[in-house]
C-alpha cells in the first residue's frame, strides 16, 4: 500500500482527502472508491497511459484506489497526479518517505505532462492547515501557490518531473504546458476599460455623485432610477474607482473565488482591486447566483465579492433573480444546495441597481405625454422589483434629465475620481479604526443593535431618526441601514459621532430626497 494528501472543496474551503492505493493478486483491474463523479472515475484510464507514457510501469495486477474520508463526495481531475504518484509509490517506483507531507495537485494528460487546475489557492490554504510542507502543483498554478506563502512550492511540468524530483534523478526537458483559460468568465472581471473612467465625466448630476461616493465609503448598497441616458451607468461604471485597494486579507478571499472558478489570471494572479462585474439581463439563475449541476461553480455574486456588482436594467432581471439577492445582502454569503452537496460562497459585494420608470422609459419625465406603456404594463414592471429587496438598498436616488444649459457646461472645475478615492478611503480608515478587533470592516456590515449599543450617535441624531421610523417613513431595517448612513456621512467629514446634521443627510439619501446642507461637502 501507498498513500498521497490532495484536496476536495466545498466552495472555497478545502477538506484533507487522502488517496490509498492498493496492489494485490489478482485479475489486472483498477477500482476507485470514495465517492468519485464521472470525471475522477475516468481518473483510471488518464492515469494508467500517463504512466505508461511516462515509461514507467504500471502493475499488471488488480488495484484498488481509495479516496478518504469516503463520505465525502469527490469532484474534479486534480486528483490525478496524487493517485498516479500514489500507485507508483505502492509498486515501489518511487520512495514513500517523501509522500507523507505532501500535497498533490494536478491533471494528467494521456502523454503525462500536467494540465493546471481551478481552485489552486484555497488547496494550498488546506494544505497548510493540514500541516503539509510543501505541494506539488502544475507550473501554470504555481505563481497561484507561492501567495499562500506558508509552504514550499513545488512547481512541475509533468508526471516524469515529479518521478524524477522523487527518485532524485535528473530533471527532464519537458516543454511547459500553456494554461487553459474560461475566456467568458475572465472577460467578466476585466478591468482594463474602467481605468480611464472618470468622475469628471459625468456632467451635472450631483446628487448622484454624492449618493454613489457615500456608498463607496462606507460599503452601501445603491439603486438609480430615473430615465435612459441620463447618467446612470455612467455613475455605476465610475465607482469602483472610488474604492480603496484590497488589503491582504481581502485579495485573499477573491482569489479564493476566482480561482475555484478557474479565472484567476496565469501571470498575475494577484488581485488588487475590488472586482466590477456587471452581468446581462439574460443571464441565467446559475450565472448570477452560482449553481451548476454536480460540479456547483460561483456566480457573479461570489465574483463580485469585496467589489461592486452592477445590475443594468434590474426589472428585466429574472424574478428569482432578483429574489435571490435578499439573503447575500444580508449575510454577505451565498449557500447553493444540491442534492449531492452544499457549497457556500463568500458574496460580501456592493450593490447597484438601474432601473427606469418604465419599459418605455418616459414615464414621469418631460416627454411622459410620449409614453405608450399602460398602467398596468408599469405596474408589472415595477413590481418586478420587490420591496423586500428594495428595503435592503442603502441608498435611493433618482437620476433626472439634465437641462441643455447643464450638458453644455464645462466639467474642468468638478470634483475627479482620484479626489473623491482620497476622501473615501480617509472614511475608510476611520472606519478600520474603529471596528479594529471586530469582525466587521465597513459601516454597512455593523448591525444596528451594535451600532446603537456600542457606537450611539447623538440624541438629536437618534430623535430624526425615531420620528422617521414612528411616521413610518422608514422600515425598521431601514432605520438601521440610516444609522449606518449617518456614520459614513460622519466619516467623510471627519466628525467624531453623527449628530443631527448627519442623520438628515442619511434621511435625505435613504429616502431621495433633495441634497443640502453636509452631503455638498462630499464633492465640494
Amino acid at each position: 500500500m501507498a498513500r498521497t494528501r490532495s484536496v476536495a472543496l466545498e466552495g472555497t474551503r478545502g477538506h484533507l482527502v487522502e488517496v490509498e492505493v492498493d496492489i494485490s493478486p489478482g485479475l489486472p483491474t483498477v477500482t476507485v472508491v470514495g465517492l468519485p463523479d464521472a470525471s475522477l472515475g475516468e481518473a483510471r484510464a488518464r492515469c494508467r497511459a500517463a504512466v505508461t507514457n511516462s515509461r514507467r510501469t504500471w502493475p499488471d495486477r488488480k488495484v484498488t484506489i481509495g479516496l478518504s474520508p469516503a463520505s465525502l463526495p469527490k469532484f474534479g481531475s486534480h486528483y490525478d497526479l496524487g493517485i498516479a504518484i500514489a500507485v507508483l509509490a505502492a509498486a515501489s517506483e518511487v520512495p514513500r518517505a517523501m509522500l507523507h507531507d505532501t500535497m498533490f495537485l494536478g491533471e494528467l494528460a494521456l502523454d503525462g505532462m500536467l494540465r493546471g487546475v481551478p481552485g489552486v489557492l484555497p488547496s494550498a490554504l488546506a494544505a497548510v492547515d493540514a500541516g503539509c510542507r510543501r505541494i506539488v502543483v502544475p507550473e501554470v498554478n504555481a505563481p497561484e501557490a507561492e501567495l499562500v506563502g506558508e509552504i514550499e512550492v513545488f512547481a512541475a511540468r509533468s508526471l516524469r518531473h515529479v518521478v524524477a524530483v522523487l527518485r532524485d534523478e535528473p530533471v527532464p526537458d519537458d516543454p511547459p504546458v500553456p494554461p487553459m483559460v474560461d475566456s467568458l468568465s475572465a472577460s467578466w472581471c476585466e478591468q482594463d476599460r474602467l481605468t480611464l473612467l472618470d468622475m469628471r465625466d459625468v456632467v451635472g448630476q450631483d446628487a448622484g455623485r454624492i449618493s454613489v461616493t457615500v456608498a463607496a465609503a462606507g460599503g452601501h448598497h445603491v439603486f438609480l432610477h430615473g430615465p435612459p441616458g441620463v447618467g446612470k451607468t455612467m455613475l455605476a461604471e465610475r465607482m469602483p474607482g472610488l474604492l480603496p485597494d484590497l488589503d491582504r486579507r481581502e485579495a485573499m478571499e477573491v482569489m479564493a473565488v476566482h480561482s475555484v472558478a478557474g479565472i484567476l489570471p496565469v501571470d498575475s494572479p494577484l488581485v488588487r482591486r475590488p472586482p466590477f462585474l456587471d452581468p446581462h439581463h439574460t443571464a441565467s439563475k446559475p450565472a448570477v447566483i452560482g449553481g451548476g449541476g454536480r460540479v456547483v461553480r460561483p456566480g457573479a455574486m461570489s465574483l463580485a465579492h469585496r467589489g461592486v456588482l452592477f445590475l443594468d436594467e434590474a426589472p428585466e432581471f429574472n424574478r428569482d433573480v432578483m429574489e435571490a439577492l435578499r439573503q447575500p445582502l444580508e449575510s454577505g454569503r451565498v449557500m447553493i444546495a444540491r442534492a449531492a452537496r452544499t457549497a457556500e460562497y463568500p458574496a460580501r459585494f456592493q450593490l447597484v441597481l438601474a432601473a427606469n420608470p418604465c419599459p418605455c422609459g418616459r414615464d414621469g419625465t418631460s416627454s411622459s405625454d410620449l409614453c405608450t406603456c399602460s398602467s398596468t404594463v408599469k405596474r408589472r414592471y415595477r413590481d418586478k422589483l420587490s420591496a423586500p429587496v428594495l428595503d435592503r438598498i442603502d441608498v435611493h436616488r433618482t437620476v433626472e434629465s439634465m437641462s441643455v444649459r447643464q450638458l453644455h457646461e464645462s466639467v474642468d472645475d468638478k470634483v475627479d475620481s482620484a479626489a473623491l478615492a482620497s476622501r473615501v478611503e480617509l472614511a475608510r480608515q476611520r472606519q478600520g479604526e474603529r471596528y479594529s478587533g471586530t469582525p466587521w470592516r465597513t459601516n454597512a456590515e455593523v448591525p444596528g443593535a451594535e451600532l446603537r449599543g456600542r457606537w450611539p450617535m447623538h440624541g438629536e441624531a437618534d430623535a430624526l431618526v425615531d420620528k422617521a421610523l414612528a411616521r413610518s417613513r422608514v422600515s425598521p431595517r431601514a432605520a438601521d441601514r440610516v444609522v449606518r448612513l449617518a456614520w459614513t456621512v460622519a466619516d467623510l467629514r471627519g466628525v467624531s459621532r453623527p449628530g443631527s446634521a448627519e442623520a438628515r443627510a442619511a434621511l435625505q439619501l435613504r429616502l431621495d430626497e433633495p441634497i443640502d446642507g453636509p452631503l455638498l461637502e462630499v464633492i465640494a
